[in-house]
């Protein structure tokens, strides 16, 4: 059994209830909110009321005790949710229609990094996020609250070796994008995508690892003008997979 933990944000928790709702334990609301803040607040607590979930009106200092000071005026306590594996991973590529867009985070391990590309992630319309089991942060209310309803939405996956996953991506004839500053990258506005893609994304100041690196069919990196020469890992997210994704 996983132990719950205290989650906070309103998009957060909507979505916990919407996707999840048999994993939420508890729901403590702000006693005292405005007019709007009240009023979406109390169409989270009906919904919750009729999944037959406990409520409880909590001062802002308790709130603040259970999750931080920005929690929106509402915290769950609920149960993580619990990534996919390699099968369930294998099951939906066999299912998922073309063209598959495969996030890979090689060993992302800020919270508020992996919540922002999970959100790029949704918006972009990714068939699903896959992260190694070990050196990545994983679903903590930190990454939920910062993918403000993400971290439910989008098919997220831990593998133990991201080497193995991208060679049985090319297997399945996904082709592996990496993101790199090297001789042989091409500008990421250059490159034309054809068919299904897995884009990976390297960890912050570190990059990718060899390992991950040499199974990349194309390194792809994304033109600077200024004097910066690197964009956070999350930033940098966004801009390869708006540029990547299929027509939206």
């Amino acid at each position: 059994m996983i132990k719950p933990q205290m989650f906070s944000g309103y998009h957060a928790v909507e979505a916990m209830l919407r996707h999840r709702p048999e994993a939420i334990l508890e729901l403590f609301v702000l006693d005292a909110r405005a007019e709007r803040e009240e009023q979406r607040l109390e169409q989270l607590v009906q919904a919750a009321r009729g999944q037959g979930i406990a409520i409880q009106q909590a001062r802002k200092d308790v709130l603040a005790k259970h999750a931080g000071p920005q929690n929106q005026g509402v915290v769950a306590r609920a149960r993580p949710r619990r990534p996919g594996q390699e099968r369930d991973l294998s099951a939906l590529l066999d299912t998922a229609p073309s063209p598959i867009r495969l996030l890979v985070l090689d060993g992302v391990t800020d919270p508020h990094n992996l919540g922002a590309c999970l959100r790029s992630a949704d918006a972009t319309g990714v068939t699903a996020v896959v992260v190694p089991r070990r050196g990545a942060c994983g679903l903590t209310p930190v990454v939920c609250r910062t993918a403000v309803g993400a971290a439910e939405s989008v098919p997220y996956f831990e593998v133990g070796s991201l080497a193995k996953c991208l060679d049985d991506c090319r297997q399945r004839a996904i082709h592996v994008v990496g993101t790199d500053l090297s001789e042989r990258s091409v500008s990421v506005q250059e490159f034309r995508p054809q068919g299904d893609l897995a884009i990976v994304m390297g960890a912050e100041g570190l990059g990718m690892r060899d390992q991950v690196r040499e199974r990349c069919d194309t390194l792809v990196f994304i033109p600077m003008r200024g004097e910066v020469q690197s964009l956070n890992v999350s930033v940098a997210t966004g801009v390869v997979l708006y540029q990547l994704a299929p027509e939206i």
